[in-house]
């Protein structure tokens, strides 16, 4: 979840915790991985966008939806497929994950006129839209809560849960509170005020139909099957079988998840969901009891930003004996939880070119966080009792050199204990109009995104790893039928050439990407992709 995971931690699961703050978890030695069977499923690659952060266009220095729908240009020219937007729902928090009205649109953002115009002109664009979803919760000022706190009559009352503590208060209510929180759990907004996160009851029949029936309205507006005006997918942040471990909403797989979807389905085959698995692990569970359609190649993550040959080679093979056939991982370096990967590479140009070749030629879903095309950096900040620390890593997207530009979403400008220490600088070539040489890093994505889209073996082909695990040279083959693309990647600070294991042709192969012919060296993090004709 966006920003405020820190605040949804329990007694019960505080074991999880170091995982989810970066801490790599221990992970069993695995073979080298074998080829497998092509999965022909329709293949993304996703631009993950912080709508508050992206584009402004009323000059309040907040993102909008027209901001968004302003830039469906560059968004198409760089190649994706689709967009993964964050919450856009009325909430107390900045980034909107927890919402005091479902159905509706925040009017910083435009409110629903505005998203059914991005969305009507998104998908002119040939691009599909994913919407960001939690609702595992609700904010204070949610009429849900409103309605039903000291109020038994309430027709929402048995939404929520509730103790037995005199007054009616909700679960590990604070006496002094004027509205108590289910679990105990209170966040701070960036603003320093503090709001109440209340779980929902989600084994509560007259839920799981409401949420249903709520799944359905934005993925079929016109309830006709269609999909006109309707999202492609959803991302169920935050993804439990057993909410907050509390031992209080249990068995969702089943009960909750497992229905929610099957009747989306029914109505769309064609939708998707991706599950954001709390854990942080591979997700098997998720994608099987959980029914997701994918899940976020966490452990695969961190691998890929350290740029550790073994460990990526380690967990390409874990990450595949994980994923159940017909299902997906989304890959990525970075997204709104995360560190930026340019800072974790100290601003290593080279590194970072190495990691978006790996990035996007692996097999999986490939998702670029808004800006990474860019090298934006940001890291989280220091801690403190909001949600201020995260804004770092969501800073303004940069359309031109000068930060004050008309259109750059800097609605952080009020808060100076984030703003002073702001990562963006004006004229500093982290922006689009910057970068508009053939050999920038956001012309290096459009390329390799090119190589994505064109090659068919990239989105649904084999893959294996056909060089010696001695070597640092890191080899990605791919390969569909007759057609064939060969990823070289010299992930060491020193002239390597790959070392391919005995067998392997490389004959009739070209040179798609980089420098040199397939056996010669490579410079320290060079990359060199190849395939046939």
């Amino acid at each position: 979840m966006a920003g405020l995971r820190q605040f949804r931690v329990t007694l019960a699961w505080l074991g999880a915790l170091a995982l989810m703050f970066g801490v790599t978890p221990v992970q069993p030695a695995i073979a080298q991985p074998r080829p497998l069977a092509a999965r022909p499923e329709r293949s993304e690659i996703f631009y993950h966008v912080f709508v508050r952060s992206f584009r402004d266009t009323n000059g309040d220095r907040i993102g909008d939806l027209d901001g968004l729908r302003q830039g469906l240009g560059y968004i198409k020219r760089l190649g994706v497929t689709t967009i993964l937007l964050t919450p856009v729902q009325p909430s107390p928090y900045y980034h909107n994950y927890f919402a005091t009205d479902f159905d509706g649109v925040g009017a910083e953002y435009g409110g629903k006129n505005a998203w059914f115009a991005f969305l009507r002109a998104a998908h002119a664009q040939g691009i599909r839209v994913y919407m960001d979803l939690e609702f595992q919760y609700v904010a204070g000022g949610h009429p849900w809560l409103t309605s039903s706190w000291h109020n038994p009559a309430s027709p929402y009352r048995d939404r929520l849960f509730w103790s037995e503590a005199p007054g009616g208060g909700a679960e590990s209510a604070k006496a002094a509170d004027p509205i108590a929180s289910v679990f105990g759990l209170y966040a701070g907004a960036a603003d320093g005020t503090s709001h109440v996160i209340t779980p929902i009851n989600l084994n509560n029949p007259a839920v799981r139909n409401y949420f249903r029936d709520y799944l359905l309205r934005w993925a079929d507006p016109h309830s006709d099957g269609s999909g006109r005006d309707g999202v492609d997918g959803y991302r169920i942040d935050h993804m439990m079988d057993d909410l907050d471990n509390m031992h209080r909403a249990t068995n969702l797989f089943d009960s909750f998840w497992k229905p929610l979807i099957a009747a989306v389905k029914a109505r769309r085959p064609e939708f998707r969901f991706v599950g954001e698995q709390w854990d942080w692990g591979y997700g098997t569970d998720f994608m099987t009891r959980g029914h997701a359609d994918a899940v976020f190649a966490f452990p695969l993550r961190d691998a890929l930003t350290r740029l550790d040959k073994a460990a990526i080679v380690r967990e390409i093979a874990a990450t595949e004996k994980a994923t159940p056939t017909g299902k997906r991982q989304v890959v990525f370096l970075e997204n709104h939880d995360t560190d930026r990967f340019m800072t974790l590479l100290g601003g290593d140009s080279a590194k970072a070119r190495a990691g978006a070749a790996i990035l996007l030629m692996l097999r999986g879903e490939p998702l670029i966080y808004y800006g990474q095309e860019l090298g934006m950096r940001g890291k989280r900040g220091p801690a403190e009792s909001t949600d201020a620390p995260d804004i770092p890593r969501r800073e303004a997207f940069r359309w031109r050199a000068a930060l004050d530009a008309p259109e750059s979403a800097i609605w952080y400008q009020s808060l100076s204990r984030v703003w002073d220490p702001r990562v963006n600088r004006s004229n500093d070539g982290v922006s689009v109009e910057e970068q508009q040489q053939p050999a920038s890093l956001l012309n290096w994505y459009r390329q390799l995104i090119a190589l994505r889209r064109t090659r068919a073996e990239l989105a649904s082909g084999n893959q294996s790893l056909p060089c010696a695990p001695s070597s640092p040279v890191l080899c990605v083959l791919r390969q569909q039928g007759n057609k064939r693309t060969l990823l070289l990647v010299n992930l060491s600070g020193a002239p390597a050439a790959p070392m391919f294991d005995a067998g392997v042709e490389t004959a009739g192969l070209r040179l798609l990407a980089g420098k040199g012919a397939v056996r010669a060296p490579l410079a320290p993090y060079a990359v060199r992709i190849l395939g046939t004709q």
